[in-house]
């Protein structure tokens, strides 16, 4: 079976963070969101893989390009414009047989244990078109998804309201055939209303997804996804070349990688990633669900506390940086603090363009998109967002 993997979307939800790389080049728990999926795909015996880019594409194209040369065969159609997910799945219709079937990927999903292999094992006993569901937290979000006693789905409200809410959600992960592409066009490209219309004729069935579920949406859901990669880790994994001095403290799993550098006097309280290359100062503290990416520098005293950290960011001496997300080439300096909750311990609320969205969270820190440069001393309110490029000046109590 060939897999389509949807990776054209901007991620608009996520501000900072997706301005410059798609959502799937987000690297969390020491990997990148995509090269979770394709990993899930091979042990699913699934090596032919279509993918459809769009924002921002060069950089997903580069990783396609790497994961073709270990072997795997995957391919890249471009989606120009932002069309909606239905026509970006039409951008693959030439390369799926007549009578063929094909799983169907939303790119911006998270789960640490084989949701694709599932899916496949319900099309195997069902035989038919299949839509995995699952049971979130909330379901106000997604495309809600109504069953009868032999998971046959009877309906699906993609934007419900008020009494309409179901149990169950799309989870992003579909088994269609080839004859699906021929519904897209006759409803214009319409995702909701080709999936409908197989409802309707009675010829879908569900695949019920137990275990950790997550679409990404707002940034804080990058912090949530990296908590179900890292919670899924068993054992501990220390590369040779890995340099610990003496006085480093281990406790839990951890993930620490090639040529890193810890420290005398360190703390590592897993689960925790190391990058490749990466360097952590003296008496700092690294505590769990922290994912600090490639040839990170991170000073003396500094503690970091649930938060994905990108490649080549530097984060200065006696710096607290808490419930966060930094993108590539951050330059935090000396005695900044991000302030991960409000003195009322209210739940913190986001900035989405003109609106504020509120997170549910009472401890939620900054975001901080690429390149951008926060001054020694800075104090950041909880819930900011910082663009990419932006330069914080430092804050000095005393000037010349």
């Amino acid at each position: 079976m060939k897999a389509v993997i949807l990776a054209a979307g901007k991620g608009s939800g996520l501000g900072a963070i997706t301005m410059t790389r798609p959502l799937p080049m987000i690297r969390m728990a020491g990997r990148t969101l995509f090269d979770n999926t394709v990993d899930l795909l091979k042990q699913s015996g699934i090596n032919d893989i279509f993918v459809v880019v769009g924002h921002q594409k060069e950089k997903l194209i580069e990783r396609i390009n790497d994961h073709s040369q270990n072997g795997l065969n995957l391919h890249y159609m471009v989606q120009e414009k932002s069309g909606g997910i239905g026509r970006a799945v039409l951008k693959v219709k030439d390369k799926i047989s007549p009578g063929e079937y094909f799983l169907l990927i939303y790119g911006d999903t998270v789960t640490a244990e084989n949701i694709f292999f599932k899916a496949q094992q319900s099309f195997h006993a069902f035989k038919c078109p299949i839509a995995s569901i699952c049971l979130p937290p909330s379901n106000e979000m997604f495309g809600n998804v109504f069953l009868n006693a032999q998971m046959q789905i009877t309906k699906i409200i993609e934007k419900p309201k008020g009494d309409s809410l179901g149990n169950y959600v799309l989870s992003g992960v579909f088994v269609l055939p080839e004859s699906f592409f021929g519904l897209l066009e006759k409803n214009r490209g319409s995702m909701e209303k080709a999936l409908k219309q197989l409802v309707e004729d009675g010829s879908m069935k569900a695949s019920m997804w137990e275990d950790e579920w997550l679409d990404i949406v707002y940034p804080w859901h990058v912090l949530e996804a990296n908590k179900i990669l890292m919670d899924s880790w068993q054992e501990s994994s220390i590369a040779k070349s890995a340099v610990l001095e003496g006085n480093v403290t281990i406790q839990g799993v951890v993930h620490i990688e090639e040529g890193a550098v810890i420290k005398a006097g360190a703390v590592l309280e897993g689960p925790c990633s190391i990058g490749k290359g990466s360097y952590i100062g003296n008496n700092s503290l690294i505590r769990s669900y922290t994912s600090l990416g490639d040839h990170c520098s991170v000073g003396y005293g500094v503690e970091l506390k649930n938060c994905v950290i990108l490649d080549n960011t530097r984060v200065g001496r006696l710096s607290f940086i808490g419930d966060s997300v930094l993108g590539e080439r951050v330059d935090i300096g000396a005695g900044s603090m991000t302030v991960n909750r409000t003195v009322d311990w209210k739940s913190v609320s986001i900035k989405d363009g003109k609106r504020l969205v509120d997170s549910g969270l009472n401890k939620l820190g900054t975001f901080i998109g690429d390149d951008a440069v926060v001054g020694a001393g800075n104090t950041i309110e909880p819930g900011t967002t910082v663009a990419p490029g932006k330069i914080l000046e430092p804050r000095y109590s005393v000037t010349r």
